[in-house]
């Protein structure tokens, strides 16, 4: 299932973005926890990700690149919350300089336990825009499809 429910606040644009993803809730959030396992499907279709860095706890750092031929783009943000395996909270910003189009904006992502499948909410907020919000929604809808595909595989818990 997936379902893309966009809804205006004063602040600016929210996208939200719900899944319902076959695997149970505690690998599904430690997927999100290990680099090793997010670099293999934390990038949008026809992308890689070449280098995911983190420090997973409250007030740490993560820094990562996605590749298309020979085109890098590098983003990076700050653990808020981390309450596993119910919810993470961090910051997301594009590194590409442009304060406009890039500024940071706050994901955050719950997991709910459904029987052995996992309903993944994830929320990004404000955008500057109706089309930032929507050009995020169809990356994070990318990026989440190859989750599920991972998850497909077979993998297990790290």
């Amino acid at each position: 299932m997936n379902m893309i429910t966009p809804t205006d606040r004063a602040t600016g644009a929210a996208l939200e973005i719900t899944r319902v993803f076959d695997a149970p809730r505690d690998l599904v959030f430690s997927l999100w926890s290990n680099p090793e396992h997010v670099k293999r499907w934390w990038h949008p279709s026809g992308f890689t990700t070449p280098a995911f860095e983190m420090d997973f706890r409250e007030g740490g750092r993560y820094r990562y690149c996605i590749r298309k031929g020979e085109t890098d783009s590098w983003a990076h943000g700050v653990y808020r919350e981390i309450s596993a395996p119910e919810r993470l909270v961090f910051t997301f910003r594009w590194d590409s300089g442009n304060a406009l189009h890039d500024a940071d904006t706050l994901v955050t992502v719950t997991f709910a336990a459904q029987g052995e499948q996992t309903l993944v909410t994830f929320r990004q907020e404000p955008f500057a825009s109706l089309e930032r919000r929507d050009s995020h929604a169809v990356g994070w809808g990318m990026v989440l499809d190859s989750l599920a595909e991972l998850i497909a595989t077979g993998v297990s818990k790290p």
